[in-house]
């Protein structure tokens, strides 16, 4: 079995694949290190051999991470790198090293799934964009804050905004405008959200015309869906890419 983590600045995505390596045996999401080991030690059945794992965290962070793994189910684990090019996608930044590693194996995932020409726009914390041409050439890319982001920032600098996670969910079932507080809230930063989607989208369409794949990905990627019918939902889009940057045997 293999473990795969995309360890984010909030939240540690994982899953487990099975023997045919095709197959998830277990999947979530948790908030810390210590989640993350009651979850895996609630798997029945787990006998890990392998773990990849990509992180934006920092090294000390990461090296703790690893430290813990290694003690409870002794695996060794690989973890993506930055690279200037790697399977077919030549990294755009002028310092590849700065690249986020979850962008970069995000763009590596959808340019192997699109195998041309691809937007791929990635929903968590921060909204990225990345345009990759048909050759592969990353052309750049973009980030703003994602709904985390521009919510939390209403409220720590608005006092009398409060309310809590299912108010907000419920603020979402409409977007007209809004009547409270927290309807006004949420539509709006969703608004801002897709205006966001829709720029890169016409940006695409100046380059490629309309020869081009879409990929959503991110755990607020459903909140956009509608507005690109032609894109592709991949949930797991950079464990696509972290199984090409880190090939287990």
């Amino acid at each position: 079995m293999i473990l795969e983590l995309d360890c984010g600045n909030s939240f540690i995505k994982w899953r487990v694949l099975g023997e045919d390596v095709r197959r998830v045996v277990g999947e979530g999401v948790v908030d810390s290190d210590l989640a993350l080991l009651e979850s895996l030690k609630g798997l029945k059945g787990l006998a890990l051999k392998h773990c990849r794992l990509v992180s934006v965290r920092t090294a000390e962070e990461t090296s703790a991470l690893i430290s813990l793994l290694a003690e409870a189910f002794g695996v060794s684990v690989v973890c993506a790198a930055p690279a200037r090019e790697m399977s077919g996608v030549r990294n755009g930044y002028e310092e590849f090293e700065r690249l986020g590693l979850d962008r970069w194996l995000a763009m590596l995932g959808g340019f192997h799934l699109a195998a041309g020409a691809c937007l791929v726009l990635d929903f968590g914390t921060a909204v990225t964009a990345d345009f990759i041409a048909g050759d592969g050439e990353h052309l750049g890319g973009f980030i703003c804050p994602g709904m985390p982001l521009m919510r939390n920032q209403l409220r720590t600098h608005t006092r009398r905004i409060r309310y809590g996670d299912l108010a907000a969910e419920r603020a979402l079932e409409s977007l007209v405008p809004g009547r409270t507080t927290v309807e006004a809230v949420e539509r709006g930063c969703l608004l801002m959200l897709r205006g966001f989607v829709l720029t890169q989208l016409e940006l695409a369409r100046s380059y490629w015309g309309d020869d081009f794949a879409v990929f959503l990905t991110g755990g607020d990627a459903d909140l956009v869906s509608e507005i690109v019918p032609e894109a592709r939902v991949v949930p797991d889009l950079v464990f696509v890419g972290l199984a090409m940057a880190c090939p287990l045997s």
